[in-house]
Parts: structure tokens; sequence; C-alpha cells
């Protein structure tokens, strides 16, 4: 009888099916009791340094739009062309 892996897999299954769930509700009720301090930061930006942070997130997310455009563009052509050249064969 060659059954034992299988039978086995099917016992180790049931036990860790066995386990106490805990549902979202509990888990909700147990962080807000836990988080109900006020949020705290020993760091703080002036004025300047934000203004400087918000140009470069500008700036990096701008790059980032172009570089995403041309590549979309260049699959765009490359697909085109491909397009053509099998429909005019």
């Amino acid at each position: 009888m060659s059954f034992g892996g299988a039978v086995l897999g099917m016992i180790v299954s049931l036990k860790n099916n066995k386990r106490k769930k805990v549902s979202a509700f509990e888990k909700l009720e147990r962080f807000q009791k836990e988080n109900r301090d006020k949020l705290y930061f020993n760091k703080s930006a002036s004025k300047k340094e934000l203004e400087r942070i918000r140009l470069q997130t500008l700036r990096k997310n701008r790059t980032r739009f172009i570089n995403n455009s041309i590549a979309l563009f260049i699959i765009f052509s490359i697909l085109l062309y491909i397009a053509f050249v099998f429909v005019d064969s």
C-alpha cells in the first residue's frame, strides 16, 4: 500500500487548518486599542527644504513620464512595423 505520502499530506493539512483563526474585526479592534497615541515626529523640515523636495519629486516624475512615453512609442512602432510587414506579405 503506497499511499502513505498522500495520507500524510492530508493529516498535515488537517492539523494546519485546526489553528485558531483571527478575524479581521478582532485585528482591527486590537490595532485601534494599541495605536491611540498621537503621532510624533522629532524632525522637522523648513519651507526651503520642503520646496526643494517638492521640485525634486516633480522632476523625477516628469523624467519617468517621458521615459515611459518613449518606451511605449517604441513598442507601438515596432508592433505597427511588424503588422505592416506581415500584412503586406
